[in-house]
């Protein structure tokens, strides 16, 4: 070794030969394998360095408002007066390494864009994930308190206005349920695979035979007609398709454990509760069928079964064409569920499910035009909201869609 400041040795033919051989390529091995083991050493560390994990976390949580709401779904408005089952909102958080997504499903019939932007915001500033990466929905369930207002506010135009007690509880347990999936996040594979249930899926719209009488709840005719009746003789076919398909995304921890999974079936929602009941409908009853058959009842964190609602506004359950069915409360939805819960895990079983995927998010606002109400239809409302009720309707639910379109009127704004 040469000191600092000190001239450099010189070395000399002689000098080296005089260093026996042996010693030369003793020192050349133990210099190259300890050059070998450096260089392993470095690409084991930059390939920890660079491995892509992927994470994933799941949760519940307990959206049930308390006895005495009033219940949204139909046209009355009932007063809860029994749990049947807890509503939830079902949290999915992903993770690749670089981006986070989240899924919020939430058991309610609709919930406002305001109601979902504010736990966004509160999510983002709290643990930093962008809203753009966060997507949230109701399940549709016809048997919940509303989440959007109540009475005629739900159909208000409430961007704008402060969020009722229920709302904010359940932006609240929104929050609350994302983070403690955050906090379930765990190294984890993902796959996905979808099946098909075409036995539960009906268009509700119907086209009637020529010379059939259709009237609407505003004065005119219909070209079709909605929920028709069971083996009504009038029936001509179905206004448009149903879509089968039932899809899936599972994760799983890196052993093999469960996580969550989400499904999607394009299902309006089964109904057939009883009077006054608070339930989830058959999504709920999906779940906890699924978890029994993937023997997942007993892990912590716990399995999470996530179903979302598809492409069926025009879609229900009930087969107009015949034959007639008579259920027992609740036997319809868990008919439902185990054949939806069946085809999920017959092809979940087949599934290879991957280390690793990118994972991105994409959003954009779009400024729509509202269709404004005409003249002869607010002319006519006012006539049905003026007329006495001794006056027979031509349509059971003519004064229903007067008061909703007067309000749509007077309320709504231009975009």
């Amino acid at each position: 070794m040469v000191k600092p400041g000190a001239a450099p040795n010189k070395v000399t033919r002689s000098s080296v030969i005089k260093k026996p051989l042996s010693f030369s390529f003793t020192f050349l091995r133990s210099a190259f394998c300890c050059l070998v083991l450096v260089l392993l050493i470095h690409w084991d560390l930059q390939a920890q360095g660079s491995a892509k994990v992927f994470k994933a976390g799941a949760s519940t949580s307990n959206v049930t408002p308390p006895l005495g709401e009033i219940l949204v779904g139909g046209y009355g408005e009932p007063v809860a007066t029994h749990v049947h089952d807890e509503l939830h909102a079902r949290s999915l958080v992903l993770d690749d390494g670089q981006n986070r997504l989240v899924i919020v499903l939430v058991d309610n019939v609709s919930i406002n864009r305001e109601v979902y932007d504010e736990a966004k915001r509160r999510l983002e500033k709290d643990t930093g994930i962008p809203a753009e990466n966060m997507l949230m929905a109701a399940t549709h369930t016809h048997s919940a308190t509303s989440a959007s207002g109540l009475r005629n506010k739900r159909r208000s135009w409430n961007y704008d206005k402060p969020l009722d007690e229920y709302q904010q509880f359940v932006v609240s347990r929104i929050v609350d349920g994302v983070k403690r999936a955050i906090n379930n996040l765990e190294p984890a594979r993902i796959g996905w695979g979808s099946g098909n249930v075409p036995q539960h899926v009906f268009n509700r719209r119907w086209k009637m035979k020529p010379g059939t009488p259709m009237p609407n709840p505003i004065g005119s005719q219909d070209q079709v007609v909605m929920n028709p009746g069971v083996e009504n003789p009038n029936l001509l076919e179905p206004a448009g398709p149903t879509d089968p398909e039932v899809y899936f995304v599972s994760v799983q921890s890196v052993e093999g454990k469960p996580i969550a999974l989400l499904g999607n079936y394009s299902l309006h929602y089964v109904g057939g509760v009883g009077s006054g009941h608070i339930s989830a409908d058959y999504f709920a009853v999906f779940a906890d069928r699924f978890q029994e058959l993937l023997g997942a009842d007993r892990q912590d964190p716990p399995f999470v079964g996530i179903m979302s609602n598809g492409t069926s506004g025009d879609v229900n359950n009930i087969n107009f064409a015949g034959p007639r069915e008579k259920n027992e409360r609740y036997e319809k939805m868990r008919i439902v569920a185990d054949d939806v819960a069946q085809e999920v895990f017959r092809v979940y079983k087949t599934v290879k499910h991957q280390d690793w995927v990118p994972l991105k998010a994409a959003r954009s606002e779009l400024t729509l035009q509202v269709r404004q109400v005409s003249p002869e239809l607010i002319a006519h409302s006012e006539m049905v909201m003026a007329r006495p009720d001794s006056v027979k309707p031509k349509h059971g639910l003519e004064k229903i869609y007067a008061q909703r379109v007067l309000q749509f009127h007077e309320e709504w704004p231009d975009q």
